[in-house]
């Protein structure tokens, strides 16, 4: 397949024009005044609700570091890539931002199998990759970095809340069916059973299902107290359209890790996404000076354009900010010196809080969040501090085994 290419208005706020075109990228450009960085992420496809505020919010980052003066006295230039959705061409994009764009870094990868089809890819052309993302947690690699929450971050802190909050013990769990909804899912398993409670069912779904009938009679049936969903995607917004449609809004205590990261509760009706309790390092609605004025830059840059800010797109302008922050230490924006400065001590200051690398998984210590749509809106309830990804910690260590290249799962603790 051949990649369309265009260029992209680096300082505007056309944001909604310049996501449109598949595999677009940057085009005037010349080497020896800019530094070049990729993001390779859905804005079209099923995926494209998580994808679109992600490359807003890199763009309104890298804007703001050029406004500064750039990097090293070059100007960043982010080359914007669209894989549709489509795993094959994530490889393909990742190969040529890594050949023959020879970029800096790369940004992206929304699914974690989009991630494991480049991850590897990168690290074997030696392109620094920053995955800015919530996932399954596990993925061990020096070569790779990650801004988003994992389980023991989000999932410990929100199933004993629920739990608490409606005296349930009875979870059903339903879940995409990929390696994040499994391994999310065996998580889910895990700390419920560790607060006392038990999964009576789980049933997973291909990201193409949009028909959920069957599977709202055998909740029905099976008569649980909560349900936890890790649902992704477009189509399985059809799910909750469908379980409203059926009379049971509000019937049942919902829970979630990944409802909202992609707007589900703006898009969905108040009647159809109301009550649902979810845990994430970011919410719009976070009432800090140091969000607020985020969100002011955001609407300076995009005006009526803005999308709403969930977790994936804060995690991506932070993921931009470390790498930008490590590459001026470093004084150089080659690979291994900024893996260095990035693992010594890396902190960025964002509209979620303060980010920490840690050095021996490459994931954040962050704030986390719990909070409960309400009219379209989550209110948030309760926040945590600098939460340490423990669940990565208990199996990768950069610092002792460097050369670890690795995605490790929850299996060996399951049950």
């Amino acid at each position: 397949m051949s990649l369309k290419r265009r260029s992209v208005l680096k300082g505007g706020a056309a944001m909604v024009g310049a996501l449109a075109a598949p595999g677009l990228m940057t085009q005037a450009r010349a080497a020896d005044d800019t530094i070049k960085i990729a993001n390779i992420t859905d804005v079209s496809g099923g995926l494209d609700i998580y994808g679109q505020p992600q490359v807003a919010t890199m763009q309104l980052a890298v804007d703001e570091i050029n406004q500064k003066g750039g990097l090293l006295g070059k100007q960043i230039d982010l080359i914007s890539y669209d894989p549709q959705s489509d795993l094959q061409l994530y490889t393909q994009l990742a190969t040529e931002a890594a050949t023959r764009e020879r970029v800096s870094a790369v940004f992206g990868g929304i699914t974690s199998a989009s991630r494991e089809a480049i991850r590897p890819l990168l690290r074997r052309y030696q392109t620094l990759y920053f995955y800015p993302t919530l996932y399954e947690g596990g993925a061990c690699d020096r070569n790779y970095f990650c801004t988003g929450t994992t389980p023991a971050q989000t999932i410990e802190k929100l199933v004993p809340h629920v739990m608490d909050k409606f005296n349930g013990k009875k979870v059903y769990v339903i879940a995409a069916d990929y390696n994040y909804g499994w391994i999310s899912a065996r998580w889910v398993k895990h700390y419920v059973e560790a607060h006392g409670g038990e999964v009576i069912a789980d049933e997973y779904f291909p990201l193409d299902v949009t028909e959920f009938g069957p599977t709202i009679k055998n909740i029905q049936a099976a008569k649980p107290d909560l349900l936890y969903t890790l649902l992704v995607g477009g189509n399985h917004m059809s799910f909750f359209r469908q379980w409203s449609a059926a009379g049971l809004g509000g019937s049942l205590p919902m829970f979630s890790t990944d409802f909202g990261v992609g707007n589900e509760h703006i898009v969905l009706s108040k009647e159809e996404s109301d009550g649902m309790y979810a845990a994430y390092a970011y919410m719009q609605e976070l009432d800090t000076p140091a969000n607020k004025a985020f969100l002011e830059r955001l609407n300076g840059k995009f005006g009526t354009n803005a999308p709403y800010i969930n977790e994936l797109a804060s995690a991506a302008y932070y993921a931009i900010n470390h790498w930008a922050q490590a590459v001026e230490k470093a004084g150089t924006v080659d690979r291994m010196p900024v893996i260095e400065t990035l693992e010594a001590n890396s902190v960025v200051d964002g509209p979620g809080g303060k980010s920490t690398i840690d050095p021996a998984t490459h994931h954040c210590i962050q704030d986390v969040h719990i909070g409960v749509v309400k009219d379209n809106a989550f209110d948030v309830l309760k926040s945590f501090d600098q939460l340490a990804p423990t669940d990565t910690a208990e199996v990768c260590d950069l610092i002792a085994n460097p050369d670890d290249n690795t995605h490790y799962t929850i299996t060996s603790r399951d049950g």
